[in-house]
């Protein structure tokens, strides 16, 4: 988690309509109240795909606990890939943002992907982190751990 960072802490979550997995459109807002996890990824990013198994071992372990939110940066196009993809690594659940527009939306905005960003309670940013990343690891573990008592 060394590139783990801090410098945007206290950002608010993007206002950045997705869809769900039903294609109902949601927000990140609709999660206030609790921490969530924020992994933004695409089917076509071979380090999105690395680590997305490590996500859903994450979810795993702390099951409903921890909200984790993998939002899919595909085309319309991709969404049944992207689908698929998310469906083997259950249990985590299918979010797309066909517009492509969180990772612009997000302040500053995302300079590639994966990216994953961590919101308190009150949705403000607590860390992000710009690359592929084990997060079924310790110290991915001890991350979510203090996100969790803090909220």
């Amino acid at each position: 988690m060394a590139s783990l960072s801090k410098a945007y802490a206290g950002a608010p979550e993007p206002p950045t309509p997705f869809v769900d997995a039903n294609g109902k459109t949601t927000t990140l807002a609709a999660f206030k109240g609790r921490p969530i996890l924020v992994n933004l990824w695409a089917t076509w990013c071979p380090p999105c795909r690395k680590e997305m198994p490590s996500l859903a071992r994450l979810k795993a372990a702390y099951g409903d606990k921890l909200l984790i939110i993998p939002v899919s940066m595909d085309k319309p196009a991709q969404r049944e890939a992207a689908r698929a993809f998310i469906a083997a690594n259950a249990p985590l659940p299918f979010y797309q943002d066909e517009a492509l527009a969180m990772p612009y939306d997000v302040k500053p905005p995302v300079e590639g992907f994966p990216t994953t960003i961590l919101y308190d309670a009150q949705g403000r940013e607590v860390a992000r982190i710009a690359t592929d990343h084990d997060w079924n690891s310790p110290a991915a573990h001890a991350v979510v751990d203090a996100l969790l008592k803090g909220s």
